[in-house]
């Protein structure tokens, strides 16, 4: 008689507003009639898609995973909801060494399980395959833009973006777009204040999370400048300019530019040695009205705004251009200095007062609101997962049928798997035994 092989689908429970899965019914359908497997899905009161869509394709609603050889989830599960010996499959957050998940770390070894990491699953050219990304940045997005408007409303300033809502309020993102291209009309008919014009939002990055915020432009009026052009265009009148949204997206060599005098941004050299290369993205801050942060960002690399920036920035009598910071990455006091504490979806933004180094919820007050949400994709949490779910098909059977009793270089995974591999028979794989000292408490 084959083997059986169980999959199980945890519930979340990280907060109240994680309603994403791993895995949809549709792909489901597929890895039991095709792939053989049994998938058992824990009970969720929070989950978007249904407990019928799951048994209609072919899932059993339980409570018990225990069954289960191999489980999956969107975020961490509890220490003590561990269970010996099992597969799991999740966003761990524990590959820089995050001290609030050392003990999640810690007891999946003392339990000899195997944790691989979405996070790492990767193509031969360091790509990642599986990812929310672009769903963060449609979320964050738009989300940002509701920040935009609501900020313009406290000044009492007519906009055309005051009437935009959170992501999370739209039943789903065509209703979403809906909204959106209503107010890129008004915007189109001139319906901001030529004080405000130059309207310009700024994209840090050009990956899924950029390319998913910029997206959402699409809804409105828009004229995309390189960075160069930033300076010419406040030489201009303002006049005529007050219908449309100026787009700029910088790249690696906007952000950073060599310590030493006369040398050439090398964007290889900056990745491999960023402690010989400054930031230079002050020189344009003063000009945006929007800054959409989508950046993967270490301590190791310059940060983009910092807090001594903000504070000459605001230092002045007239209030400056830049109002809304959508951290859409969300590095807490990372690449964005001022954003100094994530938030959730049911309370998204806080305004940072530079002069005080202090924050007030909502979006009134001195400074710059800051989005600074974690998992801006649960906002989208349908489209998202069908998204994640096509992207990690290719991989669950092979991962659900894979003998992990065998030596880990002997594991028949693909190598996006094996790179992924965290811990392994409950001992850290050889790619993050760098882990060891930040599980003895020692970064």
């Amino acid at each position: 008689m084959p083997p059986k092989f169980i999959i199980g689908l945890r519930r979340e429970d990280k907060n109240p507003w994680e309603r994403r899965v791993p895995i949809i019914p549709e792909h489901v359908s597929g890895l039991v009639n095709e792939d053989g497997l049994e998938v058992l899905v824990q009970e969720s009161a929070l989950r978007a898609i249904k407990a019928e869509e799951y048994i209609s394709a072919g899932a059993k609603i339980v409570e018990d995973l225990s069954p289960c050889n191999t489980i999956f989830a969107v975020k961490e599960v509890p220490v003590k909801l561990l269970l010996k010996g099992k597969t799991y499959v999740f966003f761990s957050h524990t590959i820089k060494g995050q001290s609030y998940n050392m003990p999640m770390l810690r007891r999946l070894m003392e339990l000899g399980c195997q944790l691989i990491d979405y996070e790492k699953m990767v193509d031969d050219k360091g790509r990642r395959l599986v990812f929310f990304g672009k769903y963060a940045g449609l979320a964050g997005m738009i989300d940002t833009l509701w920040a935009l408007g609501q900020r313009l409303k406290s000044e009492g300033r007519p906009d055309p973006f005051s009437a935009i809502k959170r992501a999370c309020t739209y039943t789903d993102l065509a209703t979403a777009e809906r909204a959106l291209q209503k107010a890129g009309q008004k915007l189109a008919s001139g319906a901001m204040p030529e004080a405000l014009a130059p309207l310009v939002i700024g994209f840090t990055g050009y990956g899924h999370v950029s390319q998913g915020a910029q997206e959402i432009l699409r809804s409105f009026p828009v004229e995309e400048i390189a960075p160069e052009e930033l300076e010419p265009l406040f030489r201009k009148p303002a006049a005529g300019l007050n219908d449309r949204i100026f787009k700029v997206v910088f790249r690696e060599e906007h952000m950073a530019e060599p310590v030493a005098p006369g040398k050439d941004f090398e964007l290889q050299d900056y990745y491999k040695n960023p402690e010989k290369y400054r930031s230079r993205f002050e020189k344009y801050i003063p000009y945006l009205t929007v800054l959409v942060n989508g950046i993967y960002w270490e301590a190791r690399y310059p940060r983009l705004v910092t807090k001594d920036h903000l504070k000459k920035l605001y230092g002045g009598k007239s209030l400056p251009r830049l109002r809304v910071i959508g951290d859409i990455s969300c590095d807490t006091e990372g690449a964005i200095e001022c954003n100094v504490k994530s938030t959730d979806i049911g309370n998204p933004v806080y305004t940072y007062d530079p002069k005080r180094g202090a924050v007030t919820d909502g979006c009134q007050g001195p400074g710059p609101v800051v989005l600074a949400v974690d998992n801006l994709p649960a906002e989208l949490p349908r489209e998202s997962s069908g998204a994640f779910s096509a992207a990690l098909l290719p991989f669950v059977a092979e991962i659900a049928k894979a003998d992990m009793s065998v030596k880990f270089e002997n594991c028949l995974l693909s190598e996006p798997v094996k790179k992924a591999m965290i811990v392994y028979k409950g001992e850290l794989t050889p790619a993050y035994r760098y882990l060891e000292k930040f599980l003895r408490g020692k970064p």
